[in-house]
């Protein structure tokens, strides 16, 4: 709401006079009062809003908060906000039309408000602040916190002890480096539970992959020295740990050590040809990170070149949309949310434009870094062409990025005529149903929207209206718990894909028949292929994928290359992996509560004490022994026991569930 600066008294006037030509309703002139009180009470804050630096924070007539900012001078920034004319962006007016009233934090300095602000916008995610969502989406790689570390690769960032590096915007490039680490240095790569339940060296040792630490006498210094080198080529160190092992490689040579001399080559050797791939755009060495913008009115994409000793080690890229803030502000908002975590601090940040707190940022960032960091805006020389370069890629993204949503705009489209459909299926829902030889029935909902997956979307369900193996029965009460949800929440998907054939699409229709929902909800079922000869020929021949559509004997084939057939097996194959997922989860707790019930001593009481002391299976089996005994009613012998029993168990575990 845009507030004005006339006096409230006069305001009050006007609309009186106004009634009394077109008399209101009750409703209205509640309103009016409500409006008028809100006025007042941002005119009172104004004037009290203090000169110095802080956070200021806009809200809603509810007080849910819309927008979060920082400002050098507070009153300055939150008055220009408020007054006729004071920002014409026409999203700035939009935001402060729904802006009922705001809040502010008074901070010691510009550097505390900056830090403030990130905290704010992590804690109330504001819907009117760039969001960087980058970390469930890009890979990093994890040292962990263990007396034998291990190297892993992981979407997740918790406070366990361990070192991460990234995200890395390339997942292949990534797992090439890993690849990498892991034919160059012997170290473990297998999980706590087996190293601690192994009696001898597994292949991995015999292929000198694996020192063994799980079972050998191990040098730990040489074991530290291969994964310091480990850490260093994720860090991009390349050409420092290149110099340290040709010296290491002579220092062998000089004392006749020729076959560790040649390891240590082999090592060099394989590092080099993933250095020679990496990019060099310049030679004197220092770390940089790069940030290039490009934009269409509010439609905005930005990069960065990640750039570690003069050489192009990775990229990362964010898409944003109707945002017209300036450029300036919206690379503060995102230098505030890249630097926010455990990420790497390089010597220069580089960005396009100018912004107005560059030097309060390098003295933030270098107090987190240890050393020197600069946020620079430069205007001639080399620099200058490391910018061109991460604002083309930018541009490029954008193009690749609109061109990806006119090619999913015709798979959704052909998709639509193929099948006859009512409706342009922008959100497409599949559903799939898993068991285990009739028991954990269990079903899955995964959803794409615009032909791409929304995982936060994705549903399971625990099958409770019948016991036994029957899956039209296990559809319908999918299908209509799904529905009935979607009525309750006004949110309906456009299409249904079923994975089965004509009997379980009829279970889906019914449950859509009985709630009404019948020409508002498309529905199909896709049946997987199956073998058409027998056991005995030569070549195996299978069927093609067959859609059954409503009222209709016969199934469609749809061409083996078309784009529709490729996103309706997508999205029946993610259906298919996310309820076998859930139905392995619930196999494992399971097993886990049976491997409790068969530890001698243990009985329905002291399994409860566990559960009540612990709050899940999951904290009972990360529990050490010493946290064990601590719970009533153990001792250390039992407590040795248990972790026993449940190491051998989660051992047993992790063997059922691997592949093959």
């Amino acid at each position: 709401m845009t507030v004005s600066r006339t006096p409230i008294p006069i305001l009050i006037a006007v609309r009186q006079a106004a009634y009394k030509r077109n008399p209101p309703c009750v409703n209205d002139i509640i309103q009016a009062m409500s409006e008028a009180s809100q006025i007042e009470s941002i005119e009172r804050k104004l004037e009290t809003t203090p000169a110095g630096a802080g956070v200021y924070l806009l809200c809603d007539r509810t007080g849910k908060v819309l927008y979060v900012g920082k400002a050098k001078r507070l009153r300055a920034r939150v008055r220009s906000y408020f007054r006729p004319g004071g920002d014409g962006r026409f999203q700035m007016r939009f935001l402060m039309s729904k802006v009922g009233d705001f809040d502010i934090l008074v901070t010691a300095s510009e550097k505390e408000a900056l830090i403030l602000e990130n905290n704010l916008i992590k804690q109330l995610h504001p819907r009117y602040n760039i969001r960087l969502k980058d970390d469930k989406s890009y890979l990093s790689a994890k040292i962990t916190n263990h007396p034998w570390p291990r190297i892993t690769v992981t979407r997740k960032i918790i406070r366990d002890g361990g070192r991460y590096f990234g995200p890395f915007g390339s997942a292949d490039g990534l797992r090439e480096t890993i690849d990498v680490i892991r034919r160059t240095f012997p170290l473990r790569t297998c999980t706590d539970a087996v190293f601690r339940n192994r009696s001898r060296p597994c292949l991995e040792y015999q292929i000198k992959r694996c020192m063994g630490p799980c079972c050998l006498a191990v040098d730990r210094a040489e074991y530290e020295r291969h994964l310091r080198a480990a850490q260093m080529l994720l860090e991009g160190r390349d050409l420092d740990l290149l110099r340290e092992m040709r010296e290491r490689m002579k220092e062998h040579a000089s004392r006749l050590e020729f076959e560790e001399a040649a390891r240590v080559r082999d090592r060099v050797r394989a590092i080099e040809k993933t250095v020679e791939r990496q990019t060099v755009l310049h030679h004197w060495g220092i770390d940089q990170d790069v940030f290039g913008l490009y934009r269409e009115g509010g439609f905005i994409e930005a990069i960065v070149l990640i750039v570690r000793g003069g050489k192009l080690t990775g990229t990362q890229g964010w898409s944003f949309q109707d945002l017209e803030f300036a450029d300036t502000e919206v690379l503060s908002d995102l230098l505030t949310q890249y630097y926010s975590g455990g990420r790497a601090i390089p010597d220069e940040v580089l960005v396009p434009a100018e912004l107005e707190d560059s030097e309060i940022r390098a003295e933030l960032l270098s107090e987190r870094r240890g050393k020197k960091c600069e946020v620079i805006a430069p205007m001639r020389g080399e620099k200058v062409r490391l910018l061109e370069l991460a604002m083309e890629n930018a541009r490029q993204s954008f193009a690749a990025r609109r061109d990806n949503e006119k090619t999913r705009e015709r798979m959704l489209e052909e998709l639509r005529t193929r099948l006859n459909l009512r409706n342009t299926p922008k959100r497409m829902e599949c559903y799939d149903i898993s068991n285990l030889q009739g028991t954990m029935v269990v079903g899955s909902q995964v959803t794409f929207d615009e032909g791409e997956p929304r995982k936060e979307l994705y549903r399971r369900y625990r099958i409770r209206g019948f016991t036994g193996q029957d899956d039209f029965a296990a559809i319908y009460e999918v299908i209509r718990r799904r529905l009935e949800r979607a009525i309750r929440d006004n949110e309906q998907p456009d299409l249904l894909v079923i994975d089965g054939g004509k009997g379980q699409l009829n279970a889906a229709l019914l449950a859509i028949k009985e709630l009404n929902l019948e020409g508002r909800i498309d529905c199909i079922s896709l049946a997987k292929q199956h073998v058409l000869n027998d056991r005995h020929a030569t070549e195996i021949a299978k069927s093609d994928e067959r859609v059954f559509l409503p009222n209709r004997k016969d199934p469609i084939v749809l061409p083996k290359n078309s784009t529709a057939l490729f996103l309706l097996v997508r999205i029946r194959d993610e259906a298919h992996r996310f309820a076998i997922t859930y139905n392995r989860e619930l196999r494992r707790r399971a097993r886990m509560r049976s491997a409790l019930d068969d530890i001698e001593g243990i009985g329905p009481v002291r399994r409860r004490a566990l559960l009540r002391h612990f709050g899940s299976l999951r904290r009972i089996r990360e529990a050490t022994a010493s946290e064990i005994s601590q719970v009533k009613g153990f001792n250390a012998a039992l407590a040795e026991t248990i972790r026993h029993q449940l190491d051998a168990a989660a051992a047993l575990l992790e063997t059922d569930a691997a592949p093959g």
